[in-house]
Parts: C-alpha cells; sequence; structure tokens
C-alpha cells in the first residue's frame, strides 16, 4: 500500500448498533465502507443483551397474562406452565433472525463485512487477524465502535463462572435451566430485568442493591415505585445492600449481604451478577496511534465523536459515556456524517430516552426532580397514576404513574418519567418536548386520543402547569 491509495473510505472497527448503523450511514452518505467484526453482527445488545432479554420478558409476561385472565374475564382450564425449551429456542430464533438482517442490510447497501480482529499499525492502516491469517487494509477514516464487555466484579469466594453458576448477563439470556433460587447483585436496568424474568419462571428471587433505591439512575420515584411492584410479585428487595462475600455450598451459594440493619445470609442456587461493563479496546494498539483513553474507554475530543487522532472516531460502549444502544446508534450516525461529510454534526445529549423493561415497564428522559432542584431550577411537578385511567383498568395494567418536572416561570419541560403499561413507547412524547424545548403550555394544548395510555402524560402536564389536572380527584 505504499502507492498511498485506500482500500475504503471509512472502515468501522464494531458491528454492535453503534458500529453496524455507522457503517451503513456512511454508505448511503456515498462512502466506500468496510466494517470488521471479530463475532457475530449486531453486538451485544443483539446477540446477548437487549434483543434476548426482551424475549425473555415478553414471554414471562404474556405467561403472567395467561394466569391472570380470569381477571379480564377470560376462563383458563388447566395448568399454565412454561415451556423452557420452546422459550430459549424462540430466543435463538430471534436473534438470529436479527443478526441475518444485518447482514441484508450490509448486501443491500455494499458494507464489505470482514470477520476478525482489528488492530492499528497507524491512523489509517488496520491489521485484521482471523485464525491465524492476517490481511491489512487502509481508510481515509476509522469509527471505532467495538462495544463492551462484562466486567467481572470481584466479591471474595465468589468464582467458578457460569460452571460454578454464578452467572453474567450473558449466560442469563440463554440460561440452561431454571434455577429454583436466584441472588441478582445490581438493582439496575439489567439486574431488574432478569430478576423479573426469574421470579415470573418459578424461580425464587433476591435482588441487591447498593445504592438507596433500585434503578439509582432514575428519579428516585421511580426506583420506589418499582419496588412496591415487585414485593407484590413476592421479589424480595434489599437496598443499600451489598454482597460481601460467598461460600460455595453442595445447593449452590451461602452469600452474606451486608444491609443497613446488618448482615443477612442469603442461600440461593445461581448467583447472577447484573452489574459493571468495560470497554473494548484491548488489542486495538491505541496508544501507538495516539488515540487517547480514560478509565471508562476511548477519550472523544468533542461532540463529532472525534478522538484526539482527527481521522478516528469512536462511538457507543466503547467511549463509556452513556451505554445504551439506542445512543450507540445515533452517535454512530454523526461519526459518519463527519468522517464523511465533515459536515459538522454533533451528538445532542439532552433528551436521551432511558428504558427498563420489567412489568411495569420504567422509561425516562431529561432531569430528574432532585437534578433539576440541584442544578438551580425552580420547578413545579406534575404527576398522573395510570390506576383511574380507563384504557389501563382496561387491559388490568393500573401499576404506576406519569411525572413530569418542569421550569416554574416560563414552564420549559426538563424531565419526563413514566412507570407504568408501555412506558418505553409513551417516553418518546417526552424526548420529542425537551428535544424541542416545549414548554407546558405546547403539551397541555397538545390533544392526546381517548381512551389511551397516553392520557396520564396529558394529566401530569396539565398538574405542572396549573396544579392539578382534569381528572385529579
Amino acid at each position: 500500500m505504499s502507492n498511498g491509495k485506500f482500500d475504503a473510505d471509512v472502515a468501522v472497527i464494531g458491528a454492535g448498533p453503534g458500529g453496524y448503523v455507522a457503517a451503513i450511514k456512511a454508505a448511503q452518505l456515498g462512502a466506500s465502507v468496510v466494517c470488521i467484526e471479530k463475532a457475530y453482527l449486531g453486538g451485544t445488545c443483539l446477540n446477548v443483551g437487549c434483543i434476548p432479554s426482551k424475549v425473555w420478558i415478553s414471554s414471562v409476561e404474556r405467561l403472567q397474562h395467561v394466569r391472570h385472565a380470569e381477571q379480564l374475564g377470560v376462563k383458563v382450564t388447566g395448568s399454565v406452565e412454561p415451556d423452557f425449551a420452546a422459550m430459549n429456542a424462540r430466543v435463538e430464533k430471534i436473534v438470529s433472525t436479527q443478526r441475518g438482517g444485518v447482514g441484508m442490510l450490509f448486501k443491500k447497501n455494499n458494507v464489505k463485512h470482514i470477520e476478525g480482529t482489528a488492530s492499528f499499525v497507524d491512523a489509517n492502516t488496520i491489521q485484521v487477524v482471523k485464525d491465524g491469517q492476517k490481511q491489512t487494509l487502509r481508510a481515509k477514516c476509522t469509527i471505532i465502535a467495538g462495544g463492551s464487555s462484562v466486567m467481572d466484579l470481584k466479591i471474595p469466594g465468589l468464582e467458578g463462572g457460569a460452571e460454578a453458576n454464578v452467572w453474567t448477563s450473558d449466560d442469563a439470556v440463554f440460561p440452561k435451566f431454571i434455577p429454583k433460587s436466584v441472588l441478582v447483585i445490581g438493582g439496575g436496568a439489567v439486574g431488574c430485568e432478569f430478576g423479573y424474568v426469574l421470579n415470573g419462571l418459578g424461580s425464587k428471587t433476591t435482588v441487591v442493591e447498593m445504592m438507596t433505591s433500585l434503578i439509582p439512575m432514575f428519579d428516585e420515584d421511580l426506583g420506589a415505585e418499582l419496588q412496591r411492584a415487585f414485593k407484590k410479585q413476592g421479589i424480595e428487595v434489599l437496598t443499600g445492600a451489598m454482597v460481601e462475600k460467598a461460600e460455595k455450598t453442595k445447593a449452590g451459594w451461602k452469600c452474606h449481604v451486608k444491609t443497613p440493619s446488618g448482615v443477612q445470609t442469603i442461600e440461593a442456587e445461581v448467583v447472577l451478577v447484573g452489574v459493571g461493563r468495560k470497554a473494548n479496546v484491548e488489542g486495538l494498539n491505541l496508544d501507538k496511534i495516539g488515540v487517547k483513553q480514560h478509565k471508562r474507554g476511548i477519550e472523544v475530543v468533542n461532540n463529532k465523536m472525534q478522538t484526539h487522532v482527527p481521522n478516528i472516531y469512536a462511538v457507543g460502549d466503547v467511549i463509556g459515556k452513556i451505554q445504551l444502544a439506542h445512543v450507540a446508534s445515533m452517535e454512530g450516525i454523526v461519526a459518519a456524517h463527519n468522517a464523511v461529510l465533515n459536515d459538522g454534526k454533533e451528538m445532542d445529549y439532552k433528551s436521551v430516552p432511558n428504558c427498563v423493561y420489567t412489568v411495569p415497564e420504567v422509561a425516562s428522559v431529561g432531569l430528574t426532580e432532585s437534578e433539576a432542584k440541584s442544578q438551580g431550577h425552580d420547578v413545579t411537578i406534575g404527576k398522573y397514576n395510570f390506576r383511574a385511567n380507563g384504557k389501563a383498568m382496561a387491559i388490568v395494567e393500573q401499576d404506576g404513574f406519569a411525572k413530569v418536572v418542569a421550569e416554574k416561570k416560563y414552564g420549559e419541560v426538563l424531565g419526563v418519567h413514566i412507570i407504568g403499561p408501555h412506558a418505553t413507547d409513551l417516553i418518546h412524547e417526552g424526548v420529542a418536548a425537551i428535544k424541542l424545548e416545549a414548554t407546558l403550555d405546547y403539551m397541555v394544548d397538545t390533544i392526546h386520543a381517548h381512551p389511551t395510555l397516553a392520557e396520564p402524560l396529558l394529566e401530569a402536564f396539565e398538574a405542572a402547569a396549573h396544579g392539578k389536572s382534569i381528572h385529579t380527584l
């Protein structure tokens, strides 16, 4: 390659939701693109994360619907039990179908897919190794989208991996059996989702969270409501708690959990570690070419997703900023624009939705109440429960509420927080409101269809604007 020619305009390292989206967008913008992936197309999200976990959640939710169908006047005779093998097979089929879909999109958009492990030779040259075979390619620009992997949590005595029934989320999406009991370490999105699934499948489930509430990154009211819902479902939740040490037993594990009221001993067949992910940066030779890193991953110098090396961009979990698939995808689009067109497109992190797919679902965007107050805003709060909503009554899903945080003087919407049925779909009204810097007056004047699950949002906007909504008793 001494003649200075390039094999591609853009090389993308990683084919997860950041990488494959970046590759397709760059191709659509007119670039020649190669995408290097060492494992499966779709990355963690598609193969061992977002997609398979949501398939499990949907199966468990349907199981519960059938078990409680009498609430809707439907009589179910005979036993209703999970078909574990069929559920596992369904997960595998959906994952393989989605993975194949990414491959088809690559072909449609003329993205060249190269299998192997990538490392930099220089800022324009990448070496790819597959089964001992090496090839070298040169690209004008590179987008690093290597994603992240589960982090090993160091707890004295807790070791042995999946063979010793110490599961990570990677293991939990393709479980070999349904455990009789499980202790879930971590009450964030991963821990809560798998706690819901395993409890629904019949495991005696305990969730241990170090912070004072579940899903601590969300508004505190959401965590408290989810904990109440979990208690109704039979899930034990210990907050402000941490596993200090563990001992292997014949039946599984004996875990010593430090709680605000003292040390509790909890025995479980399986321990599921649902905390911590690390950026996949090893072996890329980043130091050699001047790409700087911080303790959570690759450092980007601007919202154009550029690293310290101007023709190299980084997106998704590998930069350690917001580890969400949809954020990675948008970062990938921004990076593609700048790599191909150099048009100055930038990421806007102001209106990022965050979702947890438990039952009830949880979704949030913008500032929490405490964040808004700590930033000096004079806030007004509006809240409305799903319990009084006609559609929620009809589908017998009345747990939860919608909550709006707004600035009092001008009414700008600062945050929207929902826990309840279809919260992860409903949140996008809040995303649009914050993205467009909408005020409460705009949102109150927006007609919402009746009867729908969106109406509690309208009621919450109205409560924030006027102190009381139409249907507040």
